[in-house]
């Protein structure tokens, strides 16, 4: 199992100067990256790919300082100001080399039970869904006919009955890994360097027959993506002291020792 982590982003929406790269975001003590690297290790993760750019001296640092150089590989994006998707591009050896892997956005606080779930999921192409929903622009929609997944954007175009939202974390099974790297490698060929990286999934998602992907619902679990102050504050305030990161031994995942990297 790999995993691929952007965290090259400026963090512009925080709108402080002052603060360090979202990643590096201290909650108890630990910064993010410590606690991403520390669930992980728990899940039997051995290989993190992490692109990073703003500020990657800084990343660069904590990595040394909590002694995870022999689990990450350091990906760098010289491009971070521009669109996510030259990010994603950077993940080229986790999403293609045959291997399953999960990806994360960087900047999201939360519950190691979530991390529990999808890898635990039957779904072998999988995205977590919180359905407390929240109108508005900036939430990526996972949207669903019936049971299954037939769009996935901040804006859908095609119809629905229902959403949830999508929390940044999901697995894929070798094949679409492949075929969601070269979509995004498409979008940049066509010249659209400042995409988002949704977009080449959705572009596989909106390809793929009906119920090539899952969901697994975490609603009620704590998270938080930190994008804005009012998420910097529900992070503090309200998710990191709902954390619960100490499930039993026996509910926790395991990635099989002679597919671990």
């Amino acid at each position: 199992m790999r995993v691929g982590i952007l965290a090259a982003g400026v963090g512009r929406r925080l709108n402080d100067e002052t603060l360090p790269p979202k990643i590096l975001l201290p909650f108890g003590g630990e910064t993010l990256l410590a606690r991403h690297i520390s669930i992980l290790r728990r899940c039997g993760v051995r290989r993190i790919d992490l692109v990073i750019g703003y500020r990657a001296e800084e990343i660069e640092a904590e990595i040394a300082r909590i002694g995870a150089g022999d689990m990450v590989a350091l990906r760098r994006n010289p491009d971070f100001t521009e669109g996510s998707i030259l990010s994603f591009l950077a993940l080229r050896d986790a999403f293609t080399t045959g291997e399953p892997v999960v990806f994360m956005d960087g900047d999201v606080l939360y519950d190691q039970r979530l991390m529990v779930r999808l890898l635990n999921s039957a779904e072998s192409n999988c995205f977590l869904m919180d359905r407390t929903t929240e109108e508005g622009e900036d939430p990526v929609r996972l949207c669903m006919r019936g049971d299954k997944l037939v769009d996935f954007h901040k804006r859908p175009q095609r119809a629905y009955d229902w959403w949830g939202e999508w929390i940044g974390f999901c697995r894929f099974d070798p094949e679409i890994a492949r075929k969601v790297w070269a979509a995004a490698e498409r979008i940049v060929a066509d010249g659209r360097r400042e995409a988002i990286y949704e977009d080449a999934m959705r572009d596989v998602v909106v390809a793929e027959p009906p119920g090539t992907f899952g969901t697994e619902d975490i609603t009620g679990l704590p998270w938080v993506e930190i994008d804005f102050p009012d998420d910097l504050t529900k992070a503090k305030r309200e998710v990191f002291p709902s954390l619960l990161d100490a499930p039993s031994d026996e509910d926790l995942p395991r990635v099989a020792s002679d597919t671990a990297r």
